[in-house]
């Protein structure tokens, strides 16, 4: 920026608070008559120590400190004051003609700028001052941005182990998958979903929920789905999977009682049936030529809850054509307009019936339509993430608006 220009800038820049950290009456009275000459829009404030200085810091934006001060001298001031500010206000130091060098000092300590006594005009000081604060104001900038950068680079890390690609070869099957962040945006959710098709053409769909937001939970359901795509695809037994997965959760959780729910969908080679089996999660939606229903299994309680579980099987009927939606329950917890009625699983079932009637290429779109009517009959976001998995038969497809 050219220097015309960010003069301009700071000249219609609002009030800003100075303290003058300076013992000698005379210097000091010099520093506001330059002030004045100048007609800056500053407020000072005078400290005669580093510890008065301290004392007053709060809502400052810059200080002006003499290096010659009775309870602190050269760069230590400048740093006492670095180290109770935490670099949020910004430092010029004042320097007498044979302290220059200090000066320079100082500003590889950490302070901004400096200036020496009696080569100081009204005009340099206001511009000194402005630079200097618009400089820390630059600095923290940088530093949010780098932050968010490292936030944004984890959060994608931690969403492709949660979220991955699915482990599948049969042609007659079609994945669409769906995840949307809750109302706490910043925040990672635990829920996570994956698919695996293992040697003898069974397809294992999951799909799982830490309770909880936040960076551990979202770790936590990491651990927890790769612990379940490794251990299906050693073709282990469903029922030590699930307590293999609860060891973990148990073991890794960072908090007690921290559970979670799961959905496992087992399709057999034939994809006419599937086994299921639910902790503490929601039943899939099941989709055919028929219309929408619940599929059905015994609850059993959620990976967390005790120490020792089991949970018991279901077989299900899929028939030739079908669809299946597993969800998280973000998508149910909503609430039904004006009341506090929640959406629920019955009416997430009729939901996913009107939405599959909407024609050629209804399966793209279902989910993300699904969770739109979801967010508009709350009124607004949902208040938690919600993960979704369409998977459905497609080589026996029936014609547009019959469902399956």
């Amino acid at each position: 920026m050219e220097q015309v220009e960010m003069d301009a800038v700071l000249a219609t820049q609002d009030l800003v608070r100075v303290l003058l950290v300076e013992d000698d009456a005379g210097d000091a009275l010099l520093v506001e008559a330059l002030l004045e000459e100048a007609a800056a829009p500053i407020r000072l404030t005078r400290a005669h120590t580093v510890g008065e200085a301290v004392a007053l810091l709060d809502g400052q934006d810059c200080v002006l400190l003499d290096l010659g001060l009775p309870d602190a001298s050269g760069l230590q001031a400048v740093r006492q004051l670095e180290q109770a500010n935490g670099g949020e206000v910004a430092v010029v130091v004042l320097t007498g003609l044979a302290d220059e060098q200090q000066g320079i000092a100082a500003v590889a300590a950490g302070a901004q700028d400096y200036l020496v006594k009696g080569q100081v005009d009204g005009d340099l000081l206001t511009r000194v001052i402005r630079y200097a604060v618009e400089r820390v104001r630059s600095d923290e900038i940088q530093r949010q941005l780098h932050q968010e950068r490292v936030y944004a680079s984890e959060k994608a890390r931690l969403e492709r182990g949660l979220l991955p690609s699915p482990v599948l070869s049969d042609d007659r099957l079609q994945v669409v998958p769906q995840y949307r962040p809750g109302r706490q945006r910043m925040q990672l959710g635990g829920d996570f979903y994956d698919v695996v098709q293992v040697e003898d053409g069974t397809v294992h769909v999951m799909i799982g929920d830490v309770c909880g937001h936040g960076p551990d939970e979202a770790a936590l359901g990491v651990h927890l789905r790769v612990a379940w795509r490794a251990l299906v695809m050693a073709d282990r037994p469903l029922d030590e999977v699930l307590a293999t997965m609860q060891r973990i959760l148990l073991h890794e959780r960072h908090l007690d009682g921290l559970f979670a729910t799961m959905c496992v969908l087992s399709i057999a080679a034939d994809r006419r049936t599937a086994e299921l089996r639910l902790a503490g999660h929601p039943p899939p939606v099941l989709l055919t030529p028929g219309g929408p229903g619940l599929l059905s299994a015994p609850i059993g309680v959620p990976l967390g809850v005790r120490a020792k579980a089991a949970w018991a099987s279901a077989t299900v009927e899929l028939g030739d054509r079908w669809s299946v939606v597993l969800y998280t329950d973000g998508l149910i917890e909503g609430r039904m307009g004006d009341t506090s009625e929640r959406l629920g699983v019955e009416r997430l079932a009729e939901l996913v019936g009107e939405l599959s009637s909407a024609g050629p290429g209804w399966r793209a779109t279902l989910l993300e339509d699904l969770i739109q009517r979801a967010r508009v009959l709350n009124q607004g976001d949902l208040v938690d993430d919600v993960a979704a998995l369409l998977i459905s038969r497609v080589d026996q497809d029936p014609p547009p608006g019959h469902g399956g």
